[in-house]
């Protein structure tokens, strides 16, 4: 009795022990091995000769090889594949760009030493046949009398952007003739605002663009005209009118000096005005190499007529006319503003080749920049990228200083997590909507950010701007670390932005905790720098087993994409995120 009571006494306190690991490995979160540490990132100079490359097109790469070790090896990744590893021998190489039409791939320059990595630079290259399906726009303003010094430092620092397509601002004479009759090479003649522009810098500017892979794009109103245009053709009932008996032309009203003319309205839609200016476009794609027409417009204008008296809806016209423009010169791009949206739905049917918008009000939030990006996709049918037109610290631009670079930052995380692109750099940063203003400088840490964000742009593109459907992501803390919340931002969070691409779930990190602000624009400067979070647990929930999680940021080691450690039990994923600023991306394959 006393063996058969000490057995039973025996057989309870294994039951009780069985029953409380059982309940502990329910309520306590899993532990997941330790990733491997973040390597060592030196930012030396990386360059490619390009800005996008055709499929079997040479790569040429540069950096600064004195600092390298005699073992570091260069490594091109496709989403965090290996595609070709190799030694470098010599500071500049050549890489021969993959058969597969529009793809990003990542160049990671590393050593490995004990254990412990070092990245020494990484650069983006996009290989892609066409810049119409990833368009990153840049734009030039300043046409003076310019050395061939001058005009290739502008292009490069475009190219190591990995800009591929160059707006040229305010380049022309006159909107209803942009090229002056007697336009040659030793050519100068004047823009609206009375400035001196010179045929040979708009001709040079094309043919370094041109070298770089880059598109020219000649900008003009697709309705303007100056006061003295009746003199030249252009015929009264052409125009647009703000009273049915035409007694009013609208007009666009600007202070003379320094400007030499109003901008008066032409109606888009009128057919003998579209080849009146088609006319025009054939003597520029003459006498300048342009690889098409940038349009621009004015936006809502309010009630307006016709010559006849009838009501012009504006917004409606724009189609038309891409329409025509884009048959008359089929060869040449084409791509119109949409000024707050303005028109966006028909310009988004039309022949444009990809979207774009200058951001006015009542566009002013972070939640805003990704609603048009959103918005503009569905208007194409999912078919054309968005670029946007943002003037950063818009009221700062207004005098002497420098941009705040965490408004920068932070704007480019959400317009480039939502699969957008930025208007933001030529001479200079925009700061204004007339792009000659140059009154804000940037600091060495935006300059240096800004590059490696639009490697991320470029090396991740296919995640970022080619395809898939935005979804919700639910992620817990599994230390208490973070709180994320799904996106709209706020101030105090960190926004979790979902999308599911081919089989794999996106999900973007944006860090507003502690923000001050959620205008985009933050007009005062007053965003500051997200304190980083670092080694964060978290969990989600999914139903079908997770192969693989990687990440990747714009703020760490270049954009260098790593792999990370996970556990799943069930339908709980769980994995610690090795750091946060401002951008982080984290992607699940299935």
């Amino acid at each position: 009795m006393r063996i058969q009571a000490v057995f039973v006494v025996l057989l309870l306190i294994l039951s009780f022990g069985c029953e409380k690991e059982k309940g502990t490995s329910i309520t306590s979160p899993p532990v997941v091995t330790a990733d491997p540490p973040i390597p060592l990132y030196l930012n030396l100079g990386f360059s490619t000769d390009k800005a996008c490359y055709i499929p079997g097109e040479e790569v040429i790469l540069t950096i600064d090889k004195a600092l390298l070790s005699a073992t570091a090896k260069i490594r091109y990744k496709f989403l965090n594949e290996i595609v070709k590893e190799e030694l470098i021998t010599n500071a500049t190489w050549k890489w021969i760009a993959p058969p597969t039409d529009f793809r990003g791939y990542i160049a990671e320059v590393f050593d490995s030493k004990d254990g412990i990595e070092t990245i020494y630079a990484t650069i983006g290259i996009d290989v892609s046949s066409s810049w119409k399906k990833f368009p990153r726009y840049g734009f030039l303003s300043k046409f003076p009398q310019l050395g061939d010094g001058e005009i290739n430092a502008v292009i490069s620092n475009l190219n190591r952007h990995h800009i591929n397509g160059v707006q040229f601002y305010d380049w022309h004479n006159k909107h209803h003739k942009p090229l002056p009759g007697f336009a040659d090479q030793a050519s100068v003649w004047k823009d609206i605002f009375n400035r001196d522009i010179y045929f040979n810098t708009v001709q040079k500017y094309i043919t370094a663009s041109h070298k770089h892979n880059m598109k020219a794009m000649f900008y003009n109103l697709i309705y303007g005209a100056w006061n003295d245009a009746e003199n030249e053709g252009v015929k009264k009932e052409w125009y647009v009118y703000t009273d049915v008996n035409h007694n009013s032309k609208d007009y666009h009203p600007l202070p003379s000096p320094p400007f030499l003319s109003n901008i008066y309205l032409l109606d888009p839609s009128n057919r003998a005005w579209q080849e009146y200016l088609q006319v025009e476009n054939k003597k520029v794609y003459a006498a300048l190499p342009f690889d098409g027409f940038h349009m621009d417009q004015l936006g809502d204008r309010g009630s307006r007529y016709k010559y006849d008296g009838s009501f012009l809806n504006l917004s409606q016209t724009f189609k038309p006319f891409i329409d025509a423009i884009k048959a008359d010169e089929p060869q040449k791009d084409i791509v119109m503003n949409a000024v707050s949206q303005y028109g966006q739905t028909g310009i988004a049917q039309s022949a444009a080749d990809f979207l774009y918008t200058e951001v006015w009000p009542p566009y002013d939030t972070y939640t805003d920049l990704a609603a048009i990006i959103k918005a503009n996709s569905v208007y194409s049918n999912g078919t054309k990228n968005t670029v946007l037109a943002a003037y950063m610290n818009y009221n700062l631009a207004d005098k002497k200083g420098f941009f705040n670079t965490p408004s920068v930052l932070m704007a480019n995380a959400v317009i480039f997590a939502f699969g957008g692109s930025h208007l933001e750099l030529g001479e200079h940063m925009l700061g204004k909507e007339y792009f000659p203003n140059d009154n804000l400088e940037m600091k060495e840490d935006l300059k240096k950010s800004l590059i490696t964000y639009y490697d991320f742009l470029v090396s991740y593109q296919n995640l970022l701007r080619d395809g898939g459907s935005f979804n919700s992501v639910v992620l817990n803390s599994t230390d208490n670390k973070i709180t994320v919340t799904s996106w709209p931002s706020a101030n105090g969070a960190i926004a979790a932005v979902g999308k599911k691409v081919g089989s794999s779930q996106v999900i973007h990190l944006i860090n507003f905790k502690d923000s001050q602000s959620q205008n985009w624009r933050d007009n005062a400067g007053v965003q500051t720098v997200p304190v980083e979070i670092k080694n964060a647990g978290l969990k989600l929930s999914s139903s079908a087993a997770v192969k693989k999680i990687w990440y990747a940021s714009p703020d760490m080691i270049g954009g260098a994409s790593r792999t990370l450690n996970h556990i799943q039990k069930g339908d709980q994923v769980t994995f610690t995120l090795p750091a946060l600023q401002y951008w982080s991306m984290i992607v699940l394959e299935y």
